[in-house]
């Protein structure tokens, strides 16, 4: 199901993957450089709904509209904010997620719009070769509990360079920003995806 909102950025899309007996919504957006199609994305959706998780795949104003660059980030989270509305009013928990630029989204709102916890797909912790421009404090901040999932050769932040902090972090090995792994890796695409999966189907059933 497809579902439009209007918001102050713009019109937003949901596309809902709905459980059977759902008891958590796992709301994600993309990042600044892609739409709903992504891997990790498609995989969730696939996923989740057998286990109770009803998935929404939220596409921003921005994407909505054609636009190939993403608007500053807190145009981002006024989009966010305006189809919140339409995620709680299913009556559940809903955890607020989203990859790269998605994720930031999550966590910078979390608190404010009442999250039940936040998943963050690639987060992008630095910009490539940038490690001291570090966004460390977004992820730290979000108040809520938080599962990061990096791959392992992702140039905005590998699993490593992550400090110390009230989140649980799942590597995806060999994986770069978008989880993609070399030919030459010894897990493939489908391993990889299963562990982002897998990984998040197991916190979505610890957050009871």
């Amino acid at each position: 199901m497809i579902e439009t909102i209007e918001t102050d950025a713009g019109t937003a899309r949901i596309t809902w993957h709905r459980a059977a007996e759902a008891r958590l919504v796992l709301a994600v957006s993309h990042g600044a450089g892609g739409g709903i199609e992504a891997r990790d994305l498609r995989a969730l959706a696939g996923t989740l709904p057998a286990h109770g998780v009803s998935v929404a795949l939220v596409e921003q104003p921005w994407r909505v509209a054609g636009k190939k660059v993403a608007p500053a980030p807190r145009t981002l989270d006024t989009g966010w904010r305006g189809v919140w509305p339409a995620l709680a009013g299913q009556g559940l928990p809903v955890i607020s997620g989203g990859r790269s630029a998605g994720a930031r989204v999550a966590c910078r709102t979390a608190v404010e719009l009442g999250a039940a916890a936040v998943l963050a797909l690639s987060f992008p912790l630095h910009p490539p070769g940038r490690p001291e421009k570090s966004r460390a404090a977004e992820l730290l901040g979000a108040g809520v509990p938080t599962l990061v999932v990096q791959g392992g050769n992702d140039p905005f932040g590998r699993p490593e360079e992550f400090p110390p902090g009230p989140y649980e972090l799942i590597e995806v090995p060999y994986g770069d920003h978008g989880f993609a792994v070399p030919k030459r890796a010894p897990l493939g695409e489908e391993e990889a995806l299963k562990i982002i999966a897998d990984g998040v189907t197991g916190w979505a059933a610890s957050l009871r």
